[in-house]
């Protein structure tokens, strides 16, 4: 098995919270701000190089107005 970190679902989750944030018309370094990190951390979860956990999840869910709950949602839609 993969490591998570190299999945296709995990580069789907990447995706994902990258095209919400897209859809929501923040910036990197806006949601960066939103979350009280430097600009490099959305960065490096967007590319790949950092693993998001749960709890990192959900805070930046919150600060693009969605939730937890539907980002799983829709995540599972992908694969019906």
């Amino acid at each position: 098995m993969d490591k998570s970190i190299y999945s296709e679902e995990y580069r789907e989750f990447r995706e994902l919270l990258k095209h919400l944030r897209l859809e929501a018309g923040v910036r990197q370094i806006d949601l960066a701000e939103k979350l009280g990190v430097q600009q490099s951390f959305v960065s490096k979860y967007e590319s790949g190089e950092r693993r998001l956990d749960v709890i990192e999840t959900a805070r930046i869910a919150g600060a693009l107005g969605t939730s937890l709950q539907k980002i799983v949602q829709q995540l599972d839609q992908t694969h019906q």
